[in-house]
Order: structure tokens, then C-alpha cells, then sequence
């Protein structure tokens, strides 16, 4: 065992105590972190106008504080911005993180020096966890592949500004540096099938232990090698023996992913986002991420079915239940407040707190009252699939609700496949029926012959990826919605598939 083995052992265990601990009481470490957030933040001027001075608890902080997405706090983000300090957070933030919002164009998300230690601290926890369950070290020797945005950065009156992927890149320790790939050169290539392409050569001849991303990207990865060689991941990269990743459920990529490995490997899931690392998979052996309760974010969830209400009801850690979807808010030392990231989640567990993601508040299809959600569907295609031996690369959900004379409306599946299965129709029945499994609403649109049965279009080779492509959106944190309300999507995917048949 080498010096960095054992060493990554020791810390793993203290690690895991420091957890433990505050996993063990959640309710005083949340009202911990409420309170000191209060007190630093009492005299900026996002504290003055919301009288911070006078919120003792979590109804005061409610009457005074009312949820805002990032358009609605954007008149303060465009002060620190311009420069201003003391607005959201004591001082400046020492980065900006540059995000795509869908209503707001270019999001610029603060990162202070008080947040950005937890983003690292939660990332480094996540690998120390698996050392302390497992005692498995010996991947701290080999080497390791972090498939993420360009590290380069720019300026923003004095405040650096770019991908909180690519930011992050800047802090890999230092006895890491010797085991990390791809260079800096490499990282740092715009294009990202380019950038891919890059990698490949530069790691293909490597003993890689760990290869972390967002899956769409890293089955992209895997492709390009697996067409290089003729071999599987497993195959090439003998050592490999974790997969990190995070962004988008894992589930619906889990077969191909076991097909182009051709090994098992051990997973840990990530919950990071520009506006904090909000729970990281902190066991092997049970379903959910851990939420961390002590990074200088104190949370509220409202019930999803009720987000929309006037004044729905904002419920803090001791009082959510498992299995319900809620809508996540934030409040944080990066100077976020009462902010909806955007998604939802469901609780798998409240001894300790630990969470999935179920989808996004905006991303759902409720065209005729189903209010199917992204969790729904994504169970849906992984039961379809399984039952089917079906393997599927990547889709997407919307309404068809303008279909062809005489024709029922009903929810097209545009799915992309590594090998078109022999009996569609076969998948196509399945998925619907987990699907009218899982959601009342949509089985009665169906039993009462509004909506008819799913249909699936299958989407040509690399489909996706041209699509992402042709939206600047190919690559680093961008992920392909995985159902929408609308046809935006659909109708582009429809025009490029008619493209290609002729």
C-alpha cells in the first residue's frame, strides 16, 4: 500500500466522524447555519431591506423573505455585478459562475469565499466516504479524468468569471496534480467534440481509475474509445473502478453504460450546481444522496403540487416526508436567498436525510392535466427497457397535442437507441404501462380515451448530439431536457429527422 493509500484511509475515517455527526443532528445543524447566515449577512443591503436585524425565526424569515427565482433577485445580482460589495454577501465575491437560464439568458451565479470552499470540501467527502465504507485505495494511484468545461477564465469588473466546472479545476490539490488528466491544453480546446477527441489520445494508453462527468458526455467519451479499439471501456482501462458522476439521473444510461464497460463498476452520484453542492451518494448500499446540512445552506421545500399557489407553505428539514416531491429552495452563504434552484426532489430517507432528484419545477408535461414528471418517465423507460433488453442512448418527452385528423393526442417519446430494438411496439407498451402505473391522471386520460397510448419516433444515430450541437449547447454542463410542456424540442428533432429520411 503506498503512502497515499493509507493516507486517503486515515482521513476518510475522521472524515466520516465529522459527517456522522452532523448527519445525526439535522435539525440543530440547520438552525445553526440559519442563524449565522442571519447574523453575516444583517447589515448588506439585502439584509436591510428584508430586516434581517429583526428575523429570529423561520416565520419571521418567511414574512420577510418571499421566494425568488434568479429573475426575480437578478436587480440584486446586477449590482454586485457592476461591482457594488456588501449586497447580497459581505464583501465581493471572488467568482462568478456563468450559467444558462431558460427565461433569463445568461445567469451569473456568486461564488464568495465562504461558498467556495464547500463546492470542494463536498466533492473531495463524496470519494472519502467511499474510502471509509469500501477501504478500497488503491484508484488514489492511478490516474483520473474529470470530462468538464474549460478552465480558462475571464473578467468581470475584477471578479473572474466562468463554468463553476471550470472554476473548480483551479482547485485540485496538489497531490492530485501528478494523477489528473486531461492538461490544462486539452481542458482548455472549445469545441467539445474536439476537446473529446483530444482526450481520447491522451488518455488511451493510461492506467485511469477514475473517470468522472455528466453521463451523456462521458458515454460520448466512451464511444470514441470503444470505436478506436474495438474494446470496452473495462478492457482498455483495467483498473477502472469508479464511475462519478452527476447532472441528470443515471438510471435511464445504466445499460449502455454496463455495455460499453463491459465490467461492474462502483458509482457515487453528485448534487452540484452553480448555486451550491447541495448531497452527494455517501453509501454503496442505500438509494439517495446525503444533503449536506452543514454547508452554509439552509434549505425549505415546498410541496411541488402546491408551488404555484399565492402563498404555499415552506416546510424546513424536521418536517418533510419520504417519497413526496418538493420543491427545493436555498438559502446560502454565497448570498442566495428563499432561491429556487429550479428543482425537485424526493426525501429517500430522514434518518439521514438523504435525496433524489425528480426533476425540474418547469420541466413537466401537464397538457391535459397529467402533470407527468420527470422521474415518472425516467422510470418509465428504464422498466420499458429492462423488459425489453432495449438499450437506449438518450430521449425526450413532450405533447402531441395537435395530431394528424381523427387521430387522439398523446405524448411522443423521441428515443434514441443503440440498436433499434426488433419490436417497438413491444416498448412502446411497456413504458406506458409503467407509466400508467406511477401516475393516476395520465392512466384516467387514457382509460378515458382523451389521451391514446405513447408513440416512440426513433431518433437517428448521434441525433442528439446534433441537436445540442445546433443550440450551442454540446458538451460540459448542459443537459438535454427530459421532458417539456411545449414542442420547441420536439418540432427541431421532428425537422432533423425529416432532414435525414430525405
Amino acid at each position: 500500500m503506498s503512502i497515499k493509500s493509507l493516507g486517503a484511509k486515515i482521513f476518510a475515517k475522521r472524515i466520516r466522524k465529522k459527517i456522522d455527526k452532523w448527519a445525526d443532528n439535522p435539525i440543530k445543524t440547520q438552525e445553526q447555519v440559519f442563524q449565522t447566515l442571519l447574523k453575516k449577512a444583517r447589515n448588506t443591503a439585502f439584509g436591510m431591506d428584508h430586516h434581517f436585524d429583526q428575523i429570529k425565526t423561520h416565520q419571521d424569515f418567511v414574512t420577510n423573505v418571499p421566494i425568488r427565482d434568479y429573475e426575480q433577485i437578478r436587480p440584486y445580482v446586477d449590482r454586485v455585478v457592476d461591482g457594488e460589495q456588501d449586497v447580497l454577501w459581505p464583501g465581493k465575491p471572488i467568482y462568478f459562475a456563468k450559467t444558462s437560464g431558460t427565461t433569463s439568458g445568461v445567469k451569473y451565479i456568486p461564488l464568495t469565499p465562504d461558498s467556495m470552499p464547500t463546492h470542494i470540501r463536498a466533492a473531495r467527502n463524496a470519494i472519502l466516504c467511499y474510502v471509509a465504507e469500501t477501504g478500497k485505495t488503491d484508484f488514489v494511484d492511478g490516474k483520473m479524468i474529470f470530462l468538464q468545461g474549460s478552465p480558462e477564465l475571464t473578467l468581470k469588473n475584477g471578479i473572474n468569471l466562468g463554468r463553476l466546472s471550470g472554476i473548480v479545476a483551479h482547485y485540485v490539490p496538489k497531490y492530485l496534480q501528478k494523477n489528473r488528466l486531461p492538461s490544462w491544453k486539452t481542458n482548455c480546446i472549445d469545441d467539445w467534440e474536439a476537446k473529446v477527441d483530444a482526450i481520447v489520445e491522451e488518455t488511451l494508453n493510461e492506467d485511469m481509475t477514475i473517470i468522472s462527468g455528466i453521463p451523456p458526455w462521458i458515454q460520448m467519451y466512451f464511444e470514441k474509445l470503444e470505436k478506436k479499439t474495438g474494446k470496452p471501456i473495462g478492457q482498455i482501462y483495467k483498473n477502472f473502478e469508479l464511475f462519478i458522476y452527476g447532472g441528470v439521473n443515471f438510471e435511464p444510461y445504466k445499460a449502455i453504460f454496463e455495455k460499453l464497460i463491459g465490467k461492474k463498476v462502483a458509482h457515487i452520484e453528485l448534487y452540484p450546481a452553480s448555486e451550491g453542492f447541495f448531497a452527494f451518494q455517501d453509501t454503496q448500499h442505500q438509494k439517495g444522496m446525503l444533503l449536506q446540512l452543514d454547508s452554509g445552506m439552509f434549505y425549505e421545500f415546498v410541496e411541488a403540487e402546491t408551488f404555484f399557489e399565492e402563498h404555499p407553505i415552506r416546510l424546513t428539514i424536521g418536517q418533510v416526508e419520504v417519497g413526496v416531491n418538493y420543491v427545493m429552495l436555498i438559502s446560502s452563504n454565497a448570498g442566495l436567498w428563499a432561491y429556487n434552484i429550479g428543482d425537485t426532489i424526493q426525501f429517500t430517507s430522514t434518518t439521514p436525510y438523504r435525496v433524489i432528484v425528480s426533476g425540474r419545477i418547469k420541466h413537466f408535461i401537464s397538457a391535459f392535466g397529467e402533470h407527468v414528471i420527470a422521474k415518472e418517465v425516467e422510470q418509465a423507460i428504464k422498466e420499458g427497457a429492462e423488459s425489453t433488453e432495449a438499450i437506449i442512448k438518450e430521449f425526450t418527452v413532450a405533447p402531441q397535442i395537435s395530431p394528424e385528423a381523427s387521430e387522439l393526442p398523446y405524448h411522443e417519446w423521441f428515443i434514441e437507441f443503440k440498436e433499434i430494438p426488433s419490436d417497438v411496439e413491444k416498448l412502446t407498451v411497456a413504458i406506458d404501462n409503467s407509466l400508467r402505473q406511477q401516475n393516476s391522471y395520465y392512466d384516467d386520460l387514457i382509460t378515458g380515451k382523451i389521451l391514446k397510448t405513447l408513440k416512440i419516433t426513433i431518433v437517428p444515430k448521434n441525433g442528439f448530439q446534433e441537436y445540442m450541437k445546433s443550440i450551442g449547447k454540446l458538451g460540459g454542463q448542459n443537459k438535454l431536457p427530459r421532458l417539456s410542456n411545449d414542442r420547441k424540442i420536439a418540432n427541431k428533432l421532428t425537422a432533423m429527422i425529416a432532414e435525414k429520411i430525405v
